[in-house]
C-alpha cells in the first residue's frame, strides 16, 4: 500500500506463493484492504483471501483465509464493517466475516465456470451483490436469501468486471472478453 506522490506510508506485505488478483480498500476501516489471491495463477491450487491493515509500524496481516480454489475477486459488505465476499475458480461465491478466525460463512454456487467478479451494491439502500463469470453469465443476489435473485444473460464471451453504480440504485455494468460492456 502506499500513498499518491509518494509520502509516507508505503509499505508492502509478501504472500509466498500467492498471485493477488483483487485487492479493495474497507468503506469503513481507515488503512484496512483485502486481497483476494491464488495459486499458480489460478491455473491450479487454493486460493487465499487476506485481511490487512496499514499502521505507523508497517502493514500488518490481520487475518487469512483458505478456500479450495483460486480467489479472483473481493469486494467489502456495505452494511457490515467485517463481512467480505469472494469469488473463485469453482464458480462459487464465499461469504466471510473478518471478526471471526474460520470461515466461509455461506457459500453460493450457481455458475458454471469460474466467477470472475463480485461486487457490492454502493447505495446502502439496498443489499445486492452481483457477479460475474466465465459461463457468461452475470447474476444478482440478496446475501440474506442465500441464493440468486436473477441471472442476465446476453454476453458473448467471458465476463471479466462486474461492478454497480454508485450514483443510480439497481444499475451495474459488466464487461466481457469480446469487448462488450453492458449496463
Amino acid at each position: 500500500m502506499g500513498t499518491a506522490g509518494g509520502g509516507g506510508g508505503a509499505g508492502a506485505l509478501r504472500l509466498p506463493g500467492l498471485h493477488g488478483y483483487a485487492v479493495e480498500f474497507s468503506p469503513y476501516w481507515p488503512g484496512r484492504v483485502a486481497c483476494a489471491a491464488a495459486q499458480y495463477y489460478g491455473i491450479a491450487g487454493c486460493g487465499t483471501l487476506v485481511v490487512l491493515e496499514q499502521n505507523e509500524t508497517g502493514i500488518v496481516l490481520l487475518r487469512s483465509f483458505d478456500w479450495n480454489d483460486g480467489l479472483f475477486d473481493v469486494t467489502w459488505s456495505e452494511n457490515n464493517e467485517h463481512v467480505l465476499i469472494t469469488s473463485s475458480g469453482d464458480g462459487s461465491l464465499q461469504i466471510w466475516d473478518a471478526a471471526k478466525a474460520k470461515g466461509p460463512l455461506q457459500v453460493y454456487k450457481e455458475h458454471t465456470q469460474e466467477a470472475y467478479s463480485v461486487d457490492w451494491s454502493q447505495t446502502r439502500g439496498e443489499q445486492l451483490v452481483v457477479s460475474g463469470s466465465w459461463d457468461q453469465t452475470a447474476k444478482l443476489w440478496d446475501p440474506a436469501v442465500g441464493k440468486s435473485l436473477c441471472t442476465f444473460k446476453g454476453h458473448e464471451g467471458v465476463i471479466y468486471s462486474t461492478i454497480w453504480s454508485p450514483h443510480i440504485p439497481g444499475c451495474f455494468a459488466s464487461a466481457s472478453g469480446k469487448g462488450v460492456l453492458t449496463i
